[in-house]
């Protein structure tokens, strides 16, 4: 017999689970239905929480060794692999039981299985235990995340030729790493495997690393991990894989075309993006509209479909776990016929390497496209107190506004602790501060977001400590 629910979630990651929790909040019986068999979709089962306990330990082993010229005697340092697997797997576990019990806690009921748009409000479950379930609902959110894009030709096998799941359970370091894509993904990982020892050379097909980034960030940040030992290649594509021997042998070539190379390592990582997920949903039979793999919404995430809806990375926009978590309240609030909303203008982005890059609004590339006329003002690290004490002085903030009315445009930094010091910068700019109210707001003496002070009071060329 089919159970019957105000509004029933397809997906349990981010997006899903947050518009379950605040639907449950408002008033309405909502269930969620997962496969994968814990709740948290791939951000935190493989992919942003797993990747920051890494990037974290990693980070501490390596600046391990640099420990003296602080007065801090170690002895010999050594890596243990499996207890750092086990930090990360621990947490993962600890972080999907949490969701759970705030199901629990909200009245969401968890269902796990591959649910199946069947009929006008109505879905098929096939449950993991077995057996199908009929599911009854006024609405229906689809909110079934991404999954890794590869190179055509080139099979992902989880052990030599990864994506970024299999590149977070490696069971050794490997001597040669290869990463295909110079996004954030690859960055992030290739970095954690740099730290712990491994050979890293990354290959982009563009001239440049993290597309969409600022462009004077994204030097800076190449530069940066360069000295780190990493390699790039840029301009370059792979065009094949031949794993038949012991290590994998990869062909390169220019991106515009040419001769092409060979290059050995032992394990690769293809990390060149991700794509909606939206197999085996039945939105065909339903007649739900797509658009190069998106879901066609409108504003307020409405398909074409009564009552279907749509949030998170199945949707046009940037593929960040935050973002599809405010879709997922905006839709909650919009169904309650509350005012939700979500300001796209302001949803920032990080890379966890060290330093960390963050960013919000946008690029000098984009305002010059944009014929907007504006101003930057920019100060270094190296000029901030708190971090020459933490001797951690790479980097530097950029602010960007509105030549004729201060407004602030957007903020760009590298440098230690970005993605903390970035969420200053959005608030900012959700409540339409100028730079001058950035530089006029005080900053508590010694601390790093001292730096977006003296970003701003750069704009009119006044800083105080550079």
């Amino acid at each position: 017999m089919a159970e019957n629910f105000d509004l029933v979630i397809i997906g349990g990651g981010p997006g899903g689970y947050i518009c379950g929790i605040r639907a449950a909040q408002l008033g309405m019986r909502v269930a969620c239905v997962e496969k994968r068999g814990s709740l948290g979709g791939t951000c935190l089962n493989v992919g942003c929480i797993p990747s920051k306990a890494l990037l974290h330990a990693s980070e501490l082993y390596a600046h391990s060794a640099g420990l003296a010229a602080y007065g801090v005697k170690t002895g010999k340092v050594s890596l243990d692999l499996p207890a750092m697997m086990e930090h990360k797997n621990k947490t993962v576990s600890d972080l999907t039981k949490g969701v759970e019990f705030l199901f629990k806690k909200n009245k969401v009921t968890y269902i796990a299985g591959a649910a199946r748009l069947t009929g006008q409000g109505q879905i098929e479950v096939r449950l993991n235990e077995g057996g199908a379930q009929v599911l009854n609902a006024v609405h229906i959110v689809i909110a079934t995340g991404s999954e890794p894009v590869s190179l055509p030709g080139i099979e992902i096998d989880e052990e030599r030729i990864v994506s970024s799941t299999g590149a977070l359970a490696l069971k050794q370091v490997p001597k040669h790493l290869l990463v295909v894509g110079g996004g954030v993904i690859g960055l992030e990982l290739g970095s954690v495997w740099a730290r712990l020892g491994a050979n890293v050379t990354v290959v982009e097909f563009l001239d440049h690393i993290i597309p969409g980034a600022d462009r004077d960030v994204g030097k800076n940040f190449q530069r940066v991990l360069k000295k780190q030992g990493m390699d790039f290649r840029l301009s370059t594509k792979v065009t094949g894989i031949d794993k038949t021997g012991k290590g994998l042998k990869i062909s390169i070539e220019a991106a515009a075309g040419g001769a092409p190379e060979m290059m050995e390592a032992d394990v690769a990582l293809i990390a060149i993006g991700r794509k909606p997920y939206t197999d085996d949903l039945g939105l065909e039979l339903a007649g739900v509209a797509t658009d190069r793999g998106q879901i066609v919404t409108d504003p307020h995430y409405r398909t074409n479909v009564e009552g279907v809806y749509a949030i998170g990375d199945v949707i046009a926009g940037p593929m960040l776990a935050h973002k599809a978590e405010d879709e997922g309240v905006a839709l909650a609030e919009l169904l309650a016929g509350k005012a939700g909303h979500v300001n796209y203008g302001v949803i920032p982005s990080v890379i966890y390497t060290s330093p960390e890059v963050a960013w919000v609004g946008k690029t000098e590339e984009q305002l010059k496209t944009d014929g907007v006329v504006y101003k930057a003002g920019k100060f270094p690290f190296a000029a901030n107190a708190r971090a020459r004490v933490a001797g951690d002085t790479e980097g530097f903030v950029k602010v960007l506004a509105d030549a004729a009315t201060d407004r602030v445009l957007g903020v760009h930094m590298i440098g230690p602790d970005a993605g903390n010091m970035i969420g200053e910068a959005a608030l900012a700019m959700e409540f339409g501060a100028s730079s001058e109210d950035i530089a006029r707001t005080c900053h508590a003496h010694p601390t790093l977001s001292e730096s977006l002070k003296e970003a701003a009071l750069a704009i009119d060329n006044r800083t105080l400590n550079s």
